[in-house]
């Protein structure tokens, strides 16, 4: 089996992450942009002594990743993690040790290891807040037998992508709890 530091070691660095995007990339800068870190610096630093590393299972059409993964990029950047992505369909291996209730690939899944390569917490799809706004949303929807379905599937998706790019208690929703699985 391969180990999280062989996974580390393969996964693409946030530049050639970035350059590798064509759906969500200015989405994901836009959320870049305006999202700034609580003052934390204790704990930035508690991190930064730690010599965490992170993998990140993602792909560039999930939106998702692109709100969750900015947030994840500027407490990285913030507190000297490193990080690796690696695109979920290419890497099943990996993402199918880490699958959603067990059952589903849903990303992005973020793991934290040490400098052994043990892992020291992991994280996602999404934080619980974003859940329940998902969930309502969801429940809006027609039957999927429904021929509305799709056109309602479609225009909550474009709700889903522009709240995720402005609300700023989503992103704050997801370093708290990043917070809390890294400060275990």
């Amino acid at each position: 089996m391969t180990t999280l530091n062989e996974w580390f070691d393969k996964g693409l660095t946030e530049e050639e992450y970035k350059n590798s995007m064509t759906t969500h990339k200015e989405n994901m800068e836009n959320v870049a942009k305006q999202f700034s870190l609580p003052e934390d610096q204790e704990f930035f630093s508690s991190l930064a002594a730690r010599n965490i590393r992170a993998l990140v299972l993602t792909e560039d059409w999930c939106g998702d990743a692109m709100m969750n993964n900015p947030v994840l990029l500027a407490l990285a950047n913030e507190s000297n993690i490193k990080v690796r992505f690696l695109l979920r369909d290419s890497n099943l291996e990996l993402m199918d040790r880490y699958l959603t209730n067990g059952t589903a690939r849903s990303i992005p899944i973020f793991i934290f290891i040490d400098e052994d390569g043990s892992e020291i917490g992991k994280w996602g799809p999404r934080a619980q807040k974003v859940q329940e706004f998902v969930d309502e949303s969801k429940s809006t929807l027609p039957a999927k037998e429904d021929p509305a379905f799709k056109t309602g599937q479609e225009l909550l998706f474009k709700q889903l992508t522009a709240a995720y790019q402005e609300r700023e208690d989503f992103w704050l929703a997801v370093y708290e709890e990043l917070k809390a699985v890294l400060k275990n």
